[in-house]
């Protein structure tokens, strides 16, 4: 669990991880001694995992996103790491969940247009032995919530 100061500094991060530790410590209403020394902590504790560029997807050529759902047989522990492997793998790939339920997997894919899409599920996914059944779902919008608070004490 976090303290008030380390949700603080999570929360502030979030909304803009390049914010120099000066005006993070006055957000946060701390030194910036303390501040570096936290902000490093929360590091070291895995509570902070990295920092990225969001990036707009039409930008970079790739404006159509999809959800492939796939089911893979035999669901087994090997077959998972492979296919894993194998989807993280495709420069289409933004996301890859593993779930419970009918699906065995949730693939967010981006590409440039839907005939990219049709090529991608014939020649990435319905190729592959261990694909059992697979829908595509068409992303009209996506939208990523950019600050996850910590949970209350």
């Amino acid at each position: 669990m976090l303290d008030s100061v380390d949700a603080a500094i999570v929360r502030e991060l979030q909304k803009d991880a390049r914010l120099p530790n000066k005006d993070l410590a006055a957000t946060v209403n701390v030194a910036a001694s303390t501040c570096v020394v936290r902000h490093r902590a929360l590091r070291e504790r895995g509570v902070i995992t990295g920092y990225h560029a969001e990036v707009d997807l039409a930008a970079v050529g790739r404006p159509v996103q999809a959800v492939i759902a796939v089911r893979v047989r035999p669901h087994t522990r090997a077959v998972v790491a492979l296919f894993t492997r194998y989807v993280l793998s495709l420069p289409e790939t933004l996301s890859l969940s593993h779930v419970a339920g009918p699906e065995d997997f949730l693939v967010h894919v981006a590409v440039a247009d839907t005939a990219h899409l049709q090529r991608l599920v014939l020649d990435s996914f319905t190729t592959r032995h261990e694909v059992a059944e697979l829908h595509t779902n068409l992303l009209f919008s996506h939208v990523r919530k950019h600050t996850v608070p910590a949970a209350a004490q």
